[in-house]
């Protein structure tokens, strides 16, 4: 009777043992497989696309703050790069991913602020280094030339205001950008072509239309609104002398207009947590490198050809595609 129990309990205490092994054999190994795919497949993603995928896939957010020294060296790009036919806005966008800088893929409100300060920045920068030939314009203003400036800043306006949010949503990735660098070289070489045989103050509706769709066009990052005005006067057969006062005066209003409206966002939003010094930083670079960098004007002014513009665009863009390619290539094993 005894063995007989013995055996009941030992058959039961085997059943029990099995169970529990089971079931914490499972839970065990299910826990640790499940981790191990998560961070495996949070890891795969993110390193394929570029961004986090999903909560196991993201980075500590601090890596996603903009830090003092990114602040400055966008600043201090900003400036020159507004004076070139280059595109800033797809610098500034551009070099975060480049260098693999967290700011690539911060809060998107964080990255509008900043593009407002430097803008800002900027807009500052030249209103005192051209603060002779803005007061001339301001001094000998006509009705032609209030038309000229109406006209050329109610397309921007227009597309900008109704369509701000679909731009940056759907143009703002380094495959588009490049896209833009690329448009924005081929209409600069093709339109610098044209003979030069008109001067400024021929210009007339028909010219500032164009001058207005070409910054209409240029609110796409990477077409460049320097460069998308240029091409657009030059066009026009104007010489580029001339064709590059027209970009500065059409430009100014559109720069400090948007700075204004963008600004004033900004103020009703406030600015993100931890962000006022790099912004504060990223907005006095762009300003100095503005005022440093306002000898590039003169530069680009003289009868020089816009060829070696639209030879650095295309570079760049060839090195973002190339970029993008390998990240969209599934990795090999």
């Amino acid at each position: 009777m005894s063995s007989a129990t013995e055996d009941g309990a030992g058959l039961d205490t085997a059943r029990h043992g099995g169970r529990a092994a089971q079931s914490h054999g499972g839970r065990a190994a299910q826990s640790h497989g499940g981790r191990a795919a998560q961070s495996h497949g949070g890891r795969a993603a993110q390193n394929h696309g570029g961004r986090p995928a999903g909560r196991a896939g993201e980075r500590p957010a601090a890596d996603e703050r903009l830090t003092l020294r990114q602040a400055l060296v966008l600043g201090t790009l900003h400036g020159p790069a507004e004076l070139l036919p280059i595109s800033s806005s797809g610098h500034v966008a551009l070099i975060p991913w480049l260098a693999g800088w967290g700011f690539e893929r911060a809060d998107p409100e964080l990255r509008k602020a900043f593009e407002v300060a430097l803008h800002a920045g900027t807009a500052a920068a030249l209103l005192i280094s051209l603060r002779t030939e803005v007061a001339d314009a301001v001094g000998g203003l006509s009705p032609r030339r209030v038309q000229l400036i109406v006209l050329s800043f109610l397309p921007p306006a227009a597309v900008g205001y109704g369509l701000e949010r679909q731009i940056e949503r759907r143009l703002g990735t380094p495959g588009t950008i490049a896209a833009g660098l690329v448009a924005g070289a081929l209409a600069m070489a093709l339109a610098d072509r044209a003979p030069q045989a008109r001067a400024a103050a021929q210009a007339g509706p028909v010219d500032a239309l164009w001058l207005g769709l070409a910054q209409a066009c240029a609110l796409a990052p990477g077409v460049s609104r320097n460069g998308a005005t240029l091409a657009a006067a030059r066009l026009r057969r104007f010489t580029r002398e001339d064709a590059n006062r027209l970009s500065r005066h059409v430009a100014l209003p559109v720069i400090a207009g948007a700075t204004l409206l963008k600004g004033v966002r900004l103020a009703r939003r406030g600015l993100p947590p931890r962000s006022a010094a790099p912004i504060a930083a990223g907005a006095a670079a762009s300003f100095a490198s503005t005022l440093g960098s306002t000898w590039l004007i003169r530069q680009v002014e003289r009868d020089r050809s816009l060829a070696p513009y639209a030879a650095y665009r295309m570079a760049l863009a060839a090195l973002v595609l190339r970029r993008v390619g390998r990240e969209r290539r599934p990795p090999s094993g």
